[in-house]
């Protein structure tokens, strides 16, 4: 049998007074928790005189009164009972009762301003006027909606951080009211806000500076000089630094200790930068390549110069790379120059690709979008027991991604799209010389569906346009299958077929959807899915035909991403394939 701590401390003999309180739940535990004749009715009754009880009995509908108004209930009527004591030594019990009527209203908002914001949107200045606007229409009390203490404060609170974070650095409230009219049952709010100076961007003072130069941690605040300082652009600068890996640690503050200096604020930054080199080694394995071991070398001053050369070599089982690459650090438009080079030797089911590629450009990473352009030279070859091919290429390509998502790592929710487009010109074994374009999309989309669900689909097109005759590299050409392709096919296996070899195909065609959801609460990270995954490559989308794979798996969604173990059947092999990705960095 359940009993509650006051029906527990009466059958001890140690209450004074055992009060039971008829209210909706939240005000049950409101007042169980502030009435005083609650509270000291705990105690023993030698603790408290009996004219003390009586007092704090005849107060308590007052008091609760009180309380119920911080809860937006301004007409509750509340009655108490006095029940006798029943057997000597026992506590006297108190019955309370409380209706509390309808909650009040909001009926009207007044959001006034004051200092620089009212003077400034007064004279039409724009960004004032945003500011002033967007703080009245994001108020969260709007007339018609319930009142109480609790998101009287929290409105006041967010309008004055929202104020704060659109660079009034030293806003406060010169004055707010709440004016109750019990008759009608509704409030009415009246706002001041002393916005203070807007601080706009004048310095910045860089400390911890060794061997990087000041002008590209300005580039990377990528704001005008009198531009104002808001939350947002402190917190990008702050994220950009972080991703120009050159710093080990960050800290971005506006200095507001002369409000005066306001119109010529300083920005300070204070830098530990990261060491000028460093090597990062790493073993793993997974269903497309097999085993591999890799080497990454970073070198963060290249010759003195504001650039980095990044060089990583891979060496698996079916792959063999080598990636390096020399970038500028980033200019005042954000964007970096590259120049790049690529050796990668591909071992597929029936043949080897080795190609090779050069690469001069520009990219720009502003956080949800990416943006790559370049010209490449590239030069492939691919052995099959039948014969070999071999193909130069020279092209000028666009490279971009848009994302929209709650999370880069893990994300459940939004979209990514990527997209290609590559213009040039190849020459072939045994083909004519001449133009191609390729192009190419992905996108990725995320929902959750409630119940603890997620879903999870993806779309992928692409195609390589040009003469009969013309045979572009095979690394411009696509093939399926594999962990983010078709699954329940091997890597790279999807393809139009000559001779009885897979090859690339000029198009490729796939798609995917997945549901997925936790094992259980007590492992949140560890998700259990189900999916389906068909497509395929062909020579044109009239050849192409769709093969269909479909399986369960499992996640375990760590800090560094998913690491994913699925159990596929292809349809068209009928027969089954494991697909695993998982890897160590040390």
């Amino acid at each position: 049998m359940l009993v509650t701590p006051g029906e527990a401390a009466i059958a001890t003999g140690t209450l004074g007074v055992a009060v039971d309180i008829d209210a909706p739940a939240p005000l049950k535990a409101l007042l169980e928790r502030h009435l005083d004749v609650v509270r000291l009715g705990r105690l023993g009754r030698e603790e408290v005189d009996e004219a003390e009880w009586s007092r704090l009995i005849d107060a308590a509908p007052a008091q609760a009164r009180e309380l119920l108004q911080t809860e937006g209930y301004f007409n509750a009527r509340v009655v108490l009972q006095r029940q006798p004591r029943r057997t000597a030594g026992a506590p006297d019990r108190v019955r309370m009762t409380v209706q509390t009527g309808p909650r009040a209203r909001i009926s009207r908002l007044t959001f006034e301003f004051e200092g620089d914001l009212e003077r400034t949107a007064a004279e039409g200045e724009p960004y004032s006027v945003k500011v002033r606007d967007e703080l009245r229409t994001t108020w969260a009390l709007a007339p018609g909606s319930e009142f109480s203490n609790a998101a009287w404060s929290a409105a006041k609170s967010q309008a004055l951080a929202r104020l704060q974070a659109t660079g009034y650095a030293n806003a406060t409230w010169s004055g707010t009211a709440a004016q109750i009219d019990r008759e009608r049952n509704e409030v009415r709010l009246f706002v001041v806000a002393d916005s203070g100076p807007l601080y706009r961007l004048g310095n910045i003072v860089i400390d911890g500076l060794v061997a990087q130069d000041a002008e590209t941690v300005r580039n990377l605040l990528a704001a005008r000089k009198g531009a104002p300082v808001t939350e947002p652009m402190l917190l990008d600068f702050q994220e950009r630094l972080q991703k120009a890996n050159l710093f080990a640690s960050i800290n971005v503050t506006l200095d507001t200790s002369d409000p005066s200096a306001a119109a010529n604020a300083n920005v300070l930054v204070r830098l530990r930068e990261a060491a000028l080199q460093d090597y990062t080694f790493g073993i793993g394995v997974s269903a497309n390549i097999g085993p591999r071991a890799t080497v990454t070398h970073v070198y963060r001053r290249v010759f003195g110069y504001a650039a980095t050369a990044r060089n990583k070599a891979e060496l698996g089982e079916k792959r063999q790379a080598w990636e390096g690459e020399i970038s500028t650090h980033p200019g005042p438009d954000l964007y970096r120059n590259l120049l790049g080079g690529t050796v990668e030797w591909l071992k597929g089911d029936a043949d080897i690709v080795l190609s090779q590629r050069v690469r001069l450009g520009r990219t720009v990473d502003l956080g949800r979008i990416e943006r790559l352009y370049f010209v490449e030279a590239e030069r492939a070859k691919r052995e099959t027991d039948l014969a070999t091919t071999r193909a130069i290429a020279y092209s000028i390509n666009y490279h971009g991604v848009w994302r929209d998502l709650d999370s880069v790592v893990l994300p459940t929710q939004g979209f990514s799209f990527a997209g290609q487009i590559g213009f040039g010109r190849s020459k072939a074994t045994n083909a004519e010389t001449g133009p191609f374009t390729r192009a190419y999309t992905r996108i990725t989309g995320y929902l959750p569906l409630g119940q603890a669900w997620y879903g999870q689909a993806r779309v992928e097109v692409g195609q390589v346009l040009k003469d009969g005759l013309v045979i572009a590299p095979d690394s411009q050409r696509f093939r399926a299958g594999g962990d983010d392709s078709v699954r329940g096919y091997g890597y790279r296996s999807l393809g139009p077929i000559s001779d009885g070899v897979v090859g690339s195909g000029d198009v490729v065609l796939t798609g995917s959807v997945e549901l997925a959801r936790p094992l259980s609460a007590s492992l949140p990270s560890v998700w259990g899915a189900v999916f389906v995954d068909a497509g395929n490559a062909a020579d044109s989308f009239a050849n192409l035909s769709p093969v269909l794979g479909y399986g369960v798996g499992v996640r375990w969604r760590s800090p560094v991403g998913p690491l994913r173990v699925d159990w596929a059947y292809g349809r068209e092999l009928r027969s089954s394939r494991l697909h695993f990705s998982i890897g160590i960095a040390f």
